[in-house]
């Protein structure tokens, strides 16, 4: 096990569609740990996608608060209801912004061994997984800010999202 390096907004990996594990064996099973180290290993986070430490695999790990969650091909089968909140990501640290994402989600996952399970969330960690599945889909938070509400949390001064955007190569 080993802590990964977070590739940093801007790169252009993170606007890739991660593939479909296909193989559950022992190389997966070492890079969910690399990645449970490497989120654990930050402060003030909640989830981490594959895409986030330069790997095109749709497997997420994820702490919300009530202990480890590791989903491998996660899919959203059902989604419901509103909630507006803040939202950051590890591989922009130190901003954040205004996103709406659905109050609850359905999702289909596997496990590391390849099981499949049903994982229904509301509130946090509804918007944690809607968040990682974006990070698979090479959607980040900023394309989903409302407005323009987008702030560097230090100085709590708001921030040019326009020119955050050009710096994902998006066609703005």
């Amino acid at each position: 096990m080993a802590e990964k390096t977070i590739v940093p907004f801007g790169e252009p990996i993170l606007r890739k569609v991660a593939k479909p594990v296909v193989d559950f064996n022992d190389r997966l099973a070492k890079l969910v740990d690399d990645m449970v180290d490497t989120l654990y290993a930050v402060e003030g986070r909640a989830g981490l996608a594959a895409p986030q430490i330069g790997i095109l695999k749709r497997v997420v790990v994820m702490d919300c608060g009530d202990g480890l969650i590791e989903l491998i091909n996660p899919e959203i089968l059902e989604s419901h209801g509103e909630q507006i909140g803040p939202e950051a990501c590890l591989s922009l640290p130190g901003y954040s912004g205004i996103v709406k994402r659905s109050n609850y989600v359905k999702v289909k996952s596997n496990t590391r061994t390849g099981e499949s399970f049903i994982l229904e969330a509301e509130d946090y960690l509804a918007r944690c997984i809607q968040h990682e599945i974006d990070h698979l889909d090479g959607i980040l938070y900023v394309d989903r800010i409302e407005g323009t509400s987008f702030f560097h949390d230090r100085s709590k001064r708001k921030a040019n999202l326009l020119e955050v955007l050009r710096l994902t190569n998006r066609n703005l």
